[in-house]
């Protein structure tokens, strides 16, 4: 049993390179887990750049494609009839757009309301706008896509993105442009079973690609079955300091001409662990040499991989006995029994957060470093309240101690104090099905 001390971690979207930032981050200073239960926000998702390739002398540029999208951030809301506004009225001299079925253009054709339906929380493309190099726009020439969104939900009946909160700045370029296309998530899939990941780099630039980079990160519940010599692996330490995963970065040789896609050496496979729950694994590829990719939003994706399985989170409570003025250990224990880990990679959000209310009679005069202070509506002012975090992550078997020192200021017999956990997932709450040990009682002088 020990003692985890915990921190929020930079929180991370769709892009690998977060995750690789997640797995720096480690855990810091502890935090509190807010009750965000009754608000929501709506989110444009957009590319924060687009490159498109220069018009040959005489010809066309060709058409790429601008994936757009909405989003939420809170389930318990249904958030329907999304409109997005699309401006285009920056690109004028540097580029020029294609305007999908769900997008209605104004006159002169610079903006349109696009129909996105239903919003998710977890952000999908939903517009493809379709973009390309004005002719005689030179490299170098740049333009501005600017957003605006409204939908149907949300706490007041109406939800509306930030304003200014996204935009794409259009550039005229030229060079390779490698791009993963982006895998369907998959739930419900047995612990033990192998998975091939659907991998394969496409150019869609103007220029070869001379070999390209790979870098690759798993979840602890995803183990890399497929190992190439072109690449390292390093990872997962479930014991260490910082969250466990499986860190793989490759170098390969194959040229990649434009509009060329290439595969992988051999299928690239995935093992689902016994200890898998919501998993992710994360994969970007980069041009080889000096070259720059053109655009990088399709170089990364996330495949969320859901396994069949549970993790049982419980607490543990004490029995001390005192005299008036002693101070005694009166605290509680958190035990992760498994068989699956529970991490939340993306939010880097506590696993759970356990309230502590003191048994009558006594005060905290040592409290251990992950807990705090709380106040919650309907509190006994004459009761002590705490809330204590837990890391991001509890793997199978985790136990951590909360050794509280308390001081006895009057006896009561059998002062009871509870302890209740609240399991936190990004993903779902339903992989505990025991919710009877998430709470205990910690007695202080039991009459029995």
């Amino acid at each position: 049993m020990s003692s985890v001390s915990v921190g929020r971690v930079l929180r991370s979207g769709a892009c690998a390179g977060a995750v690789g930032a997640l797995v720096a981050a480690g855990l810091g200073s502890g935090v509190a887990f807010a009750d965000d239960s009754q608000t929501d926000q709506l989110w444009v998702q957009a590319p924060y750049d687009q490159t498109v390739t220069v018009a040959p002398n005489g010809g066309a540029a060709q058409y790429r494609s601008l994936a757009l999208g909405l989003y939420h951030d809170n389930g318990n809301f249904t958030v329907t009839d999304g409109r997005l506004t699309v401006d285009v009225s920056g690109l004028a001299g540097v580029a020029e757009v294609a305007w999908p079925d769900n997008c209605t253009p104004d006159d002169a054709g610079t903006v349109a309301v696009c129909d996105t339906g239903d919003v998710p929380t977890r952000y999908s493309a939903q517009v493809q706008l379709k973009v390309r190099a004005a002719a005689g726009a030179t490299v170098g020439a740049q333009g501005t896509i600017e957003y605006s969104a409204t939908a149907t939900g949300g706490p007041d009946g109406t939800l509306t993105a930030p304003q200014d909160s996204a935009e794409t700045s259009v550039t005229v370029g030229s060079g390779p442009d490698l791009g993963v296309s982006a895998p369907q998530d998959v739930s419900g899939v047995a612990p033990g079973t192998v998975l091939t990941v659907p991998f394969s780099v496409t150019n869609t630039g103007n220029e070869t690609a001379h070999g390209f980079t790979v870098k690759m990160w798993a979840t602890y519940g995803l183990d890399v079955t497929t190992r190439y010599p072109q690449c390292t692996y390093t990872g997962p330490d479930p014991d260490g300091e910082y969250t466990p995963m499986t860190d793989v970065t490759c170098s390969f040789d194959t040229d990649v001409a434009p509009g060329a896609t290439v595969e992988l050496p051999e299928p690239l496979r995935l093992t689902v662990t016994g200890h898998a729950l919501y998993e992710r694994f994360d994969y970007e590829v980069q041009p080889g040499g000096d070259a720059t990719d053109l655009n990088g939003s399709d170089n990364g994706r996330s495949w969320h991989v859901d396994a069949d399985n549970t993790a049982d989170f419980a607490v543990s409570g004490t029995e001390v006995s005192g005299a008036a003025g002693d101070t005694v250990t009166a605290g509680f224990r958190f035990d992760n029994h498994g068989p699956a880990w529970v991490g939340n990679v993306s939010s880097g959000d506590p696993v759970a957060v356990i309230d502590y209310y003191l048994p009558e009679g006594t005060t905290a005069t040592s409290v251990p470093a992950t807990c705090h202070s709380a106040w919650t509506s309907g509190d006994d002012p004459a009761i002590g309240h705490y809330a204590c975090t837990l890391p991001l992550w509890a793997k199978p078997d985790l136990a951590v101690g909360f050794p509280f020192q308390l001081r006895i200021d009057r006896v009561v017999p059998d002062a009871t104090g509870r302890v209740i956990a609240h399991p936190h997932s990004d993903t779902s709450l339903t992989f505990d099905p025991d919710s009877e040990n998430n709470s205990a009682e910690v007695i202080v002088n039991p009459s029995a």
